[in-house]
């Protein structure tokens, strides 16, 4: 814990100075430009990642980056969900999975989970993707397949959201966007589900017209 204090330490003299008037602005309200849904492995930098600085995303993570559809039961995850939607009015929804994510070794074998009971229920909530690559991917090798179950999960969460009144409704009105993210640990590599041409492409290419046109504004400036 020594190591953690002094990194509170070097934030509170070298850091929170630097951007003393971010926080500021900050200490007023959040506009959050993403809902940023994803695994709760401590590999996982959301801000090094997007290179964001606090107050951009407003992040959930869970175990294998799980939406679970929506009921009347009140969870964390739903809870989240609706108070960034319906609340915040956050106009984009990324939910990122990522390479050896445990969950998802897990959910191939939920059945070796006896003595972790809750994380064997929560993995249920995957079970649709497991069976998508248990059929169109049983001659896949173990890395394939793997693979596969990333980038299906993704896509089964994204379903998900969809169940979620607040989401149904903000994407009725064309007021958020839906976006799956996979995520390399060993190549730092990013690939985007395009759903135009119905496949996972590096994140340069999936929003290639929006980096164009930013370029384009910054280049105006």
């Amino acid at each position: 814990m020594s190591r953690f204090a002094l990194g509170v330490i070097k934030f509170q003299r070298e850091v929170f100075p630097e951007k003393q008037e971010l926080f500021e602005r900050l200490s007023t309200g959040q506009s959050p430009e993403a809902l940023f849904i994803t695994c709760s492995d401590s590999r996982i930098e959301t801000a090094m990642i997007t290179q964001t600085d606090p107050g951009e995303l407003f992040i959930c993570r869970n175990a294998g980056n799980i939406v679970p559809p929506h009921t009347n039961q009140t969870g964390g995850m739903t809870a989240s969900i609706e108070f960034a939607i319906g609340a915040l009015q956050i106009p984009h929804i990324v939910v990122c999975g990522h390479t050896e994510c445990g969950a998802m070794k897990g959910a191939m074998n939920r059945e070796g989970l006896t003595n972790l009971p809750h994380v064997r229920e929560w993995l249920g909530f995957s079970q649709g993707a497991v069976d998508i690559v248990e059929t169109l991917g049983a001659g896949l090798d173990p890395e394939a397949k793997m693979r596969m179950l990333l980038e299906q999960n993704v896509m089964l969460q994204l379903q998900h959201l969809k169940t979620h009144p607040t989401v149904a409704v903000a994407l009725a009105q064309g007021a958020v966007k839906l976006h799956g993210w996979v995520y390399d640990i060993k190549t730092g590599e990013v690939s985007a589900y395009d759903e135009t041409i119905g496949r996972w492409v590096p994140v340069e290419e999936r929003y290639a017209t929006e980096l164009a046109s930013a370029a384009i504004s910054k280049h105006a400036c």
